[in-house]
Parts: structure tokens; C-alpha cells; sequence
């Protein structure tokens, strides 16, 4: 692991209930100080590829977005990305900068990012974890979740 202290590395695994895998840094913050979304590589210790980028790890804000997922929101958002070019074009453009950081980093040799981008909407944990890491305005999907999951960190440290 690079960039990530042995606490950050601690933390992260109470919250994820085992170890870390191919953790480069904490890329997101909860305001507890905790991590609550890390940066991976793009391939693990072994050599796999592993295109998710930006792994969640806050066990709250996941129960949350679990929550969300069993509601339908995915099913709305794929809905209204057919329907809906400008909101079609910004996901596409988050894919976009999505591919960009992690090839950065190492290229896949793929256009796969993760969460269904930019045509399908599967995963909300990693559109929120996008969008905490990137800063609001470039996933879409990951904003309007976290608009609705409110301030998951209120009750305190999840870990």
C-alpha cells in the first residue's frame, strides 16, 4: 500500500471487516476524520485487473446506499438516462475523467470503468465513492445519492 498510513490501513479494515486490497491512498475523508472512500490500483498485488478506482469503505454511508439500491433508485437513474441527453452527457463525461485518473495511473487497456458508466446505471456505492473523491459536478449519480443519503457521518464514527 502506498500513501496510506498503518492507522488509515487499520481503520479501513474495521470497516470493511477484512483487509484492504491494493490501496494507493484515502482519497475522501468522512468529517470524523475517518477514510471513507480509498483510491485502489488499477491491478491487485497479484496482477488482476481491478478497474474499480475509488473503493468505499464507510460501513454507514454503505448500509445507506444499500438502502437506496433496494429502493430502485438505480432503475430510476437508468430510466432517466435514456430519456434525458444533457443528464446522458455528464455521465458519460464522469466515465470520461473516471478512465482518465486511473489510466493515469496504469491503463487497462480497456474502456470499462466501473458502475455501469456510461451506459448503465449498477452500482451506487461507487458513483458516491466517484463523487467524494472527484468533488461535486462530475458524477451525476453519485451527487444526487449523496444529496439524498443526508449527513450519514452525524451519528459518529462508523469504525
Amino acid at each position: 500500500m502506498t500513501g496510506i498510513s498503518d492507522a488509515d490501513a487499520a481503520a479501513v479494515a474495521a470497516q470493511l471487516g477484512r483487509a484492504p486490497r491494493a490501496v494507493r491512498d484515502v482519497a475522501h475523508r468522512c468529517p470524523c476524520a475517518l477514510p471513507s472512500v480509498v483510491q485502489t490500483a488499477p491491478r491487485l498485488e497479484d496482477g488482476t485487473p481491478f478497474p474499480t478506482l475509488y473503493y468505499l469503505t464507510c460501513s454507514r454511508l454503505n448500509s445507506r446506499i444499500g438502502s437506496l439500491e433496494a429502493d430502485g433508485r438505480m432503475r430510476e437513474m437508468q430510466d432517466r438516462l435514456a430519456e434525458d441527453p444533457e443528464l446522458a452527457a455528464a455521465y458519460r463525461r464522469a466515465h470520461d475523467a473516471y478512465l482518465a485518473e486511473r489510466d493515469a495511473i496504469e491503463s487497462l487497456g480497456t474502456a470499462v470503468s466501473a458502475g455501469g458508466m456510461p451506459d448503465r446505471v449498477k452500482c451506487l456505492h461507487v458513483h458516491v465513492a466517484h463523487a467524494l473523491a472527484a468533488g461535486p459536478g462530475v458524477n451525476p449519480f453519485g451527487d444526487e445519492a449523496l444529496a439524498e443519503l443526508g449527513d450519514w457521518w452525524a451519528a459518529g464514527p462508523c469504525a
